[in-house]
């Protein structure tokens, strides 16, 4: 106990280096910990936002680029689908239930989901978790609109409000429908995923506002009014993608294949797990790479520890031959560096989770509202226990080096005065 005593008192009267080589390795933990923990939040982000559907289904293209825009809202189809072809398999024999998905605008940055009523009925996430609202209902009229939890945080909307619907998916709509707004009816419980920065309307209510536009143009001269186009009959002509709830799950692979071999459009049926290893297999390099630079910096920061610990031995010979004049024995002064590498290590993950929290607390909105990504703070992994263990073996370890040299060091080297 004595010995660690004199350890603190010793790190303490070298504050000013010890506090750099402090935050030299709170930095390394921050990143070595942020980084596994960011990447298996945003697994378990990603693999939670959707759930219990068969199938996927957009226009031919490739596995990853479909989940990414008709799930998580990640970039554009290259392709529609046409309504006959949608309607031809919602009525497949093995189909339960389909959810037809139309994307292209958007709402202040918040892309729009033209949908059918049961979006709400059949939409799971997470482990089988359906769809339930804060506040309101699903939409009804023609001109209504359901938001999620984020898009009404974030501009603080309610029920009856007005929005207006920007015709692509840019933040700033330079075209808009705003001779057709919507009504806010309904918002959505939070769900910690994209469903929570989407604003929801209905298929007609797409074909609706766009009935007097060709080419993403408005037809100049032609303006067809709210009141006319509900009592109008409304038929999507075509649907960015759509997902597929089968009867039975040995019947999957056949109505995916029946979906590939379709002569009459090029489409694509997609297994959404299947895809999303996929997607990890194409992050699976990055993800090595920064993980290789976390450790690299972890071992730049513990360097950066020993270096101190051996620099001020010169200037510590004294206080080592005192010690050994007055019966300290070789583990003591073994016990003495090991001790205060151990302090400096401890202190530095300590700053280094204050850090990691600190920051996760400041970004964890911004990263929301920019990826959909939700990154929960919670405690840590038996993974980023496991790094941080060994960081703190390492650390303490690096404590012998430094004590054998001082231990090296004669009595009578401690005492003569070198000139």
């Amino acid at each position: 106990m004595h010995i660690f005593v004199l350890a603190a008192r010793s790190l303490l009267n070298r504050w000013i280096t010890v506090s750099l080589a402090v935050l030299a390795i709170g930095v390394s933990v921050a990143l070595l910990i942020g980084v596994e923990k960011i990447r298996t939040e945003a697994k378990s982000s990603f693999a939670n936002t959707v759930s219990g559907t068969d199938l996927l289904v957009g226009a031919r293209s490739g596995a990853v680029p479909l989940l990414l825009y008709s799930v998580f809202r990640i970039g554009n189809a290259s392709n529609n689908i046409s309504w006959d072809s949608y309607r031809h398999f919602a009525e497949h024999p093995q189909v339960a239930w389909t959810i037809p998905l139309s994307l292209g605008d958007s709402h202040q940055g918040f892309r729009v989901l033209g949908t059918s009523s049961g979006y709400f009925e059949h939409f799971r996430f997470g482990r089988g978790r359906s769809l339930s609202f804060s506040a309101g209902m699903p939409f009804d009229d023609l001109f209504d609109a359901v938001i999620g939890s984020a898009v009404a945080a974030e501009l603080g909307y309610t029920p009856g409000q007005e929005i207006v619907v920007d015709h692509g998916i840019g933040r700033i709509g330079f075209a808009s429908h705003r001779d057709k707004p919507f009504r806010v009816v309904g918002i959505l419980a939070r769900t910690g995923t994209p469903v929570d920065r989407t604003v929801h309307v209905s298929l007609e209510a797409i074909e609706a506002i766009h009935v007097d536009w060709r080419g993403g143009v408005r037809m100049p001269g032609r303006s067809v009014g709210a009141d006319e186009l509900r009592q109008a009959e409304l038929r999507p002509r075509a649907i960015t993608a759509f997902m597929v709830g089968l009867k039975s799950r040995f019947a999957t692979f056949e109505v995916q294949r029946e979906i590939n071999e379709y002569r009459r459009e090029p489409l694509l049926a997609i297994l959404p797990g299947v895809a999303l290893h996929e997607l990890w297999d194409l992050m699976g390099t990055a993800e090595a790479a920064l993980a290789g630079i976390s450790i690299a910096v972890v071992f730049a920061g513990l360097l950066g520890m020993l270096i101190m610990l051996l620099s001020t031995l010169g200037e510590r010979r004294r206080e080592i031959a005192i010690l050994r004049s007055v019966g300290a024995r070789p583990r003591h002064v073994v016990c003495l560096f090991v001790a205060e590498a151990m302090f400096l290590t401890m202190a530095g993950a300590a700053l280094g989770l204050a850090l990691l929290y600190s920051g996760l607390a400041i970004a964890q909105p911004l990263i929301e509202s920019r990826y959909g990504l939700h990154i929960a703070m919670a405690f840590l992994s038996d993974r980023e226990l496991s790094y941080l263990g060994a960081m703190l073996i390492a650390g303490t370890a690096a404590g012998i080096l430094p004590a054998w040299l001082a231990y090296k060091r004669s009595v009578a080297d401690g005492m003569t005065v070198r000139t």
